[in-house]
């Protein structure tokens, strides 16, 4: 029996050691300098994404003009240091919806950058270290106090709130009138996006900060005890658990193309499983390099990133990697080198085109790819000169 406390003990230190890990290598939002590594957006051929100074920034999908260049545009408060965010911007009509580290949530015009509104309007959340999911009118997010939360999009009000049993790290998945959020407390909820009540919760081997997957009927999450999971989204039932298992965590959300799910794991392998059974449909893809941006699904193409700044695409037929589409540390016309850019942030993509944010310490750029062509289209910096 003392056994048995003990292994329970350790296991608590681990993970706690963990944790404290993850907040000292990706939440570096709390120190001198806003930072974070939220991805940008593409909606009705625009381009929205923060920078690494705190500021919402809209530019053209075509060709990286800026939308605006009013100072005051996109700004999230008046602190010199900006504010740290860490999950991409959400875009329903005429809004864009961006969370702070500092627990508050922003929606702006997507046509001036003009605030509309924030929440709460007066003193501050828990820190929100991810995004917000937009749907049929409402703002869902959770804070890593563990409160997930519904707003009215258009006014910023609250609509209710609920209660998980840890922090909440990764931004929530809509699926109809169905909200999920994983959480660190191994669990993955699922809520009534009407009044926030909970419909089921499924316990995992690990505690889960990547974003539910959802899929004709199933929730697909990676983990990390560095397994990857399929749950009956109805029920909540396990349809089955990988056989094999990752040889670090699953951070990133995955993605799934005829049938097969694509598993990014911060080992630096991209593990293929077959989306009803689980079983591996060819050796894992290794790219070398750890993998905690999401890939995108590009015609029938998985485009992924490594930390270091390598993008590939993955032919989905024979699952060879090729040669990579771009790599950021290389110089570019509008983007001067360095070598230490990384891409942490999400991909995105519209059109054929994939959108690619990396950054330094100080500073960070876009990048757009024609996946098809394997041409850079265009790159520019985030720090808008009096050029444009």
């Amino acid at each position: 029996m003392q056994i048995r406390r003990n292994g329970k003990r350790w296991g608590k230190v681990w993970l706690l050691l963990a944790l404290l890990i993850v907040a000292g290598v990706v939440l570096c939002g709390c120190g001198s300098a806003a930072k974070g590594w939220p991805g940008a957006t593409v909606a009705d051929g625009r381009l929205y994404v923060s920078s690494l100074a705190g500021r919402l920034m809209g530019f053209s999908a075509s060709d990286g003009s800026p939308l605006w260049l009013d100072e005051e545009a996109g700004t999230l408060g008046t602190s010199e240091s900006g504010v740290a965010i860490y999950g991409s911007p959400a875009v329903e009509g005429e809004l864009v919806y961006l969370a702070g580290y500092n627990g508050k949530v922003y929606a702006f015009v997507a046509e001036s950058g003009v605030l509309r509104w924030v929440y709460p309007r007066e003193g501050n959340l828990a820190s929100i270290a991810a995004g917000v999911a937009v749907s049929q009118g409402r703002v869902y997010f959770g804070c890593s106090d563990g409160t997930v939360y519904a707003l009215d999009a258009a006014t910023g009000d609250k609509l209710w709130s609920f209660e998980v049993g840890s922090k909440v790290w990764s931004t929530p998945t809509v699926a109809g009138d169905t909200l999920y959020v994983s959480a660190f407390d191994k669990k993955l909820y699922v809520l009534n996006t009407g009044d926030g009540s909970k419909r089921w919760e499924f316990e995992a081997g690990g505690a889960i900060v990547s974003p539910a997957l959802v899929y004709q009927g199933t929730a697909y999450i990676g983990c990390f005890d560095r397994y990857f999971y399929a749950v009956d989204a109805a029920t909540g039932s396990l349809r089955w658990r990988s056989e094999v298992m990752g040889g670090k965590w699953f951070w990133a959300k995955a993605v799934i193309y005829d049938g097969v799910v694509y598993a990014p794991n911060l080992d630096g392998k991209v593990y293929i499983l077959d989306a009803s059974s689980g079983a591996e449909i060819t050796g894992a893809v290794d790219l070398g390099n750890p993998i905690s941006s999401a890939p995108v699904v590009v015609g029938d193409k998985i485009v992924l990133a490594t930390e270091e700044g390598s993008v590939y695409a993955l032919d989905t037929a024979s699952y060879q990697k090729g040669t990579p589409l771009i790599n950021v540390q290389e110089a570019t016309e509008d983007v001067a080198k360095s070598s230490s850019r990384m891409i942490y942030a999400p991909l995105s993509a519209a059109g054929g085109v994939v959108y690619i944010k990396a950054q330094t310490a100080s500073e960070d750029a876009l990048y757009a790819v024609d996946v098809a062509e394997r041409e850079t289209l265009w790159s520019r910096s985030l720090v808008i000169s009096e050029g444009d």
